[in-house]
């Protein structure tokens, strides 16, 4: 028992380690949702941190706490942002639907390291001032989700698209068959294929952009139902301000903070969006895997880099592992996502009661994406060669290249000239030659597959 302490909340008492720096509700937490054994993600903990940190300021800043006690929460705040203590917060995702479990958690903790500097700080009464766990833990999700978007994922998808814009140049001329329906057509250039690529993710990274200025509002000072109550009327824009100082971002306050309580609209809208990256992401996966594919009996038209044996049976083989990776990081993120989705509809009247389920959700996915658009662009495209002689010869032999003789002979007749071109797997431009009453010279000029990349009429 000398590994215990006893510690008391209003149910009673509860036993506690010796040395944990929690107190009586997070181990009641602990003891009631031993779940997955998944803990709330870092992150979430220390944009946590960074909303005690600003919530202690602002209070400070209305005479409602004294300087000391800011401090002393402040400095426990910025030890906890800078990871340490990392293992006092062991509370299971799968909790109650507030978060409150682990609000008090950081309250608990954070309280226990100011305390050391001599002065008494509690957990509710002076690091839970003028807050409720219903506007702490959505504002965590806005903090949490957009520092993580920012500062990780949207620098692995403009380093991807960098990557991609470099080997787009280097193929602009490179001719290859495009593919509808996984079927020959008309040809196109790889950098072409590359470029579209790029174009969505960009895109993808304009549509995150704009949920981001969507999440910089935030509705802590709404406290317990969104009226603010037990907190003063200047809090909620100091404690913005506050926020906006320590982190360099420019957070605002939610003007109806009961929609940010009660609803988690703008944290879907993210999760939908982060599902748009997931589908970017397996788009590419997936074509990179065709081209690869064979390399005997199949495309082979490019050769992805060798990182490992792909068989334990089979001596040689060696697989597309990263789009693989790529690919299911992203399902798992499509996943997710429908699960946030399910979770948004339980916003029952004043408080959405899957907090943590959405919070611990978009960390995920973020670092998902962020991985998965890292490996994709370091691994697999900045790497990958290109069988050219091999691209070449399947253009020249396309006998869909007819379609440029449309505007001339008619889609009758050049229809007949690429099924005698298929059957008979003589070269379309012979059989052009022959059928079509057109000289060789401008079936050449007609069907050069470098300027059928380029569209127009010839």
């Amino acid at each position: 028992m000398s590994d215990y302490r006893v510690e008391k909340d209003s149910l009673g008492e509860v036993m506690v380690p010796a040395n944990a720096l929690w107190g009586a509700q997070t181990q009641r937490a602990i003891d009631n949702f031993p779940v997955s054994g998944q803990a709330m993600p870092e992150n979430f903990i220390k944009a946590l941190a960074q909303i005690k940190r600003a919530a202690a300021q602002a209070n400070a800043s209305l005479g409602l706490l004294d300087g000391q006690r800011r401090d002393a929460i402040a400095d426990a705040c910025e030890k906890l942002i800078l990871g340490e203590y990392a293992d006092q917060f062991p509370i299971d995702r799968y909790q109650t639907g507030s978060g409150t479990s682990t609000n008090m958690n950081l309250n608990e903790v954070i309280a226990s390291i100011a305390s050391q500097q001599g002065h008494e700080v509690h957990p509710n009464d002076h690091v839970n001032m003028s807050q409720s766990s219903n506007d702490v833990i959505p504002t965590a999700i806005h903090v949490s989700s957009l520092l993580a978007v920012k500062g990780q994922l949207m620098p692995a998808l403009s380093h991807l698209q960098g990557v991609i814009y470099e080997r787009e140049a280097e193929f602009s001329k490179q001719v290859k068959t495009g593919r509808t329906h996984l079927m020959d057509a008309m040809p196109v250039t790889l950098g072409q294929e590359l470029r579209t690529w790029r174009e969505q993710l960009a895109a993808a990274e304009k549509r995150l952009e704009t949920v981001l200025d969507e999440l910089a509002y935030l509705p802590q000072g709404g406290t317990a139902v969104g009226t603010g109550v037990n907190a003063a009327s200047e809090f909620a824009k100091q404690f913005v301000k506050f926020l906006k100082m320590n982190t360099g971002f420019s957070f605002k306050s939610l003007d109806h903070k009961f929609v940010g309580i009660s609803a988690v609209d703008a944290p879907l809208s993210l999760s939908a969006q982060l599902r748009s990256v997931a589908v970017v992401l397996t788009k590419i996966a997936n074509d990179l895997r065709w081209m690869n594919s064979g390399p005997i009996h199949g495309l082979a038209e490019i050769s992805l880099p060798a990182l490992q044996p792909g068989s334990s049976i089979m001596p040689g083989k060696v697989n597309p592992v990263i789009p693989e990776s790529v690919a299911m990081a992203s399902a798992q993120v499509m996943g997710l996502d429908a699960a946030v989705a399910i979770a948004g509809q339980s916003g029952n009247f004043q408080l959405n009661v899957m907090l943590p389920l959405v919070a611990g959700n978009l960390l995920d996915m973020i670092q998902l994406m962020t991985g998965a658009a890292g490996i994709l662009a370091d691994k697999s495209i900045q790497g990958f060669t290109v069988n050219a002689d091999h691209l070449s010869d399947g253009v020249s032999r396309n006998p869909v290249l007819v379609t440029a003789l449309n505007p001339e002979i008619g889609y009758a007749l050049a229809s007949e000239i690429a099924k005698e071109a298929y059957s008979t797997g003589r070269p379309v431009i012979d059989v052009a030659e022959e059928r079509s009453g057109l000289s060789r010279a401008r079936l050449e000029e007609l069907m050069d597959p470098l300027k059928l990349t380029r569209g127009g009429l010839a």
